[in-house]
């Protein structure tokens, strides 16, 4: 028994010396990391020799096991050590190898934000959900039914006249002129009572000058429920307005046309940039924010819905016009231009 615990001491000594021997000579921290991967890791030398106690005799293995810890601390001080004098010599050479400006100073990193007309959609968004409206989206190229159609917008109407529309070749299809389509796409999909707000990109082939361009964005809205009334498509508008702009802008509810809402009604608000006394952005002291009205009969038969239970009122604003009333801005092109001394100011 004696011999065989005299042996088994041995073959740990031997261990420690073998270690010793190879860390000292490890020329990096991979090398290092590799013996003790090989010396104590799951398949290592030590965990097998751990591992193996309990195939000793009973009276060896106290003794055997002790000693077997020792060992394992002993390697683990000693890689401990080479670890640390590793890194003391990499700084002691660190001047002849790597070279460092210590005057030089980085620029700053300059953090992104959000568009402006991300911006001014996010407050819109928190205005009508105040109120009950969810958002809803549709597709933007769309069929003759859903963008003119159903809207009360037949082949020969004189309004397709003011919605040059981009069609797909070959295809009866088109890019929408308005995001009108989703309203027409909810009401068939859902009963009353409705709330929605329909945000999105637009395409008309309009000419491109300070308020208008061939690509901008609206935001549409609709409520349709029981006994709903002028009166509070008038109160939602001022509410709206009052919310976005402040209580120092002025707004005005005139008379309008649309073939959709009867009767209609366009919105204005006073000039942030001019206030009220006429300017290249305004007309006469004034810029329009939005169309409006009560859904009209046929719409809501083309939605799925009767118009002798239910009413509702529609309305729908460029989201670059309101972006200018709000920031002051005098050209809706700054939106698409590249230039990031506009961008900064938001």
């Amino acid at each position: 028994m004696q011999g065989g615990q005299a042996s088994g001491t041995a073959d740990l000594d031997q261990l420690v010396r073998s270690a010793r021997e190879q860390i000292a000579a490890a020329p990096d921290e991979a090398t290092l990391e590799q013996l003790r991967i090989d010396l104590l890791g799951k398949k290592g030398v030590m965990t097998a020799t751990l591992r193996g106690l309990g195939s000793l005799p009973a009276d060896q293995r106290a003794a055997r096991g002790a000693r077997a810890n020792d060992v394992k601390n002993e390697i683990e001080s000693m890689l401990t050590a080479r670890t640390g004098a590793l890194a003391d010599a990499r700084l002691e050479t660190i001047g002849e190898r790597e070279w460092m400006d210590v005057t030089f100073v980085p620029a700053l990193a300059r953090r992104g934000h959000l568009h402006p007309l991300s911006l001014i959609l996010r407050d819109v968004k928190a205005i009508f959900s105040r109120i009950g409206y969810e958002v809803a989206l549709g597709p933007e190229v769309e069929d003759d039914f859903h963008n003119f159609e159903a809207l009360n917008i037949p082949a020969e109407h004189p309004a397709r006249d003011t919605m040059d529309s981009f069609y797909l070749e070959g295809s009866p299809l088109l890019l929408r002129t308005h995001t009108s389509p989703v309203q027409i796409r909810y009401m068939q999909a859902h009963q009353p009572p409705i709330r929605i707000i329909a945000p999105g990109a637009v395409y008309r082939r309009d000419a491109t000058d300070p308020y208008h361009g061939s690509q901008f964005h609206q935001v549409e809205g609709l409520c349709i429920d029981e006994d709903i009334r002028f009166s509070d498509l008038k109160g939602t508008i001022e509410y709206f307005c009052r919310s976005l702009f402040g209580a120092d802008r002025r707004i005005r509810i005139t008379g309008d046309h649309f073939p959709f809402t009867e009767p209609s009604a366009g919105a204005a608000v006073s000039c942030g940039i001019c206030g009220g006394a006429g300017c290249r952005s305004c007309k006469g002291g004034w810029l329009e924010i939005l169309g409006s009205g009560m859904v009209h009969p046929q719409v809501l038969r083309n939605g799925g819905i009767d118009p002798a239970r239910f009413s509702g009122f529609a309305f729908g604003a460029g989201l670059e016009r309101l972006a200018m009333l709000k920031y002051k801005i005098a050209d809706l092109r700054a939106f698409l231009d590249d230039d990031v001394r506009f961008l900064r100011q938001f």
